[in-house]
């Protein structure tokens, strides 16, 4: 329609819709360099690597919880990394109807070779800010998220806490 311009729609300088679009970014640029570097692997992928790396031996449940991703749709996501060899399910000596979750020796070593992959990203996601821009960025995100964790349908939850 001539003479309309997009930004009178409002959405130009809504928090939601900008943060939309930089998960929209940011999920590419991880993609694009993970693949550069000879990896497929998925954002959420690699936090599940991760999280595995830092709480090795949680069930599913409690991995969900601490990279605030759906209950339900995680199964998906550990069932393609134990496709790849990447992680591995044991039976708890504490639970028998319980499965923990393991990095294989694979798994750690990709989540290893990774990091500075994704490390590397972020600074490409935030590359329009200088540092100090950056790190007030990364404060006020963190500070947002967790005012309004429990409105979420994924609530982050870390172990003992």
């Amino acid at each position: 329609m001539a003479g309309d311009d997009l930004s009178t729609l409002g959405i130009s300088r809504m928090p939601g819709h900008l943060i939309r679009r930089l998960h929209q970014v940011s999920v590419s640029i991880v993609l694009e360099e993970a693949s550069k570097a000879g990896f497929d692997l998925t954002p959420v992928q690699y936090a599940v690597l991760s999280a595995l790396q830092t709480c090795p031996g949680i069930d599913q449940a409690t991995l969900a919880g601490v990279i605030a991703y759906d209950r339900v749709t995680i199964g998906g996501v550990i069932d393609r990394l134990v496709q790849k060899g990447l992680i591995r399910r044991e039976v708890s000596a504490r639970d028998r109807r319980a499965r923990e979750l393991h990095l294989s020796p694979q798994g750690l070593k990709v989540q290893e070779s990774l990091t500075p992959v994704v490390r590397n990203a972020q600074a490409m996601i935030l590359a329009g800010l200088d540092e100090k821009e950056r790190e007030t960025f990364v404060e006020l995100l963190h500070k947002a998220t967790e005012a309004v964790n429990e409105q979420s349908r994924a609530p982050q939850r870390l172990p003992g806490k």
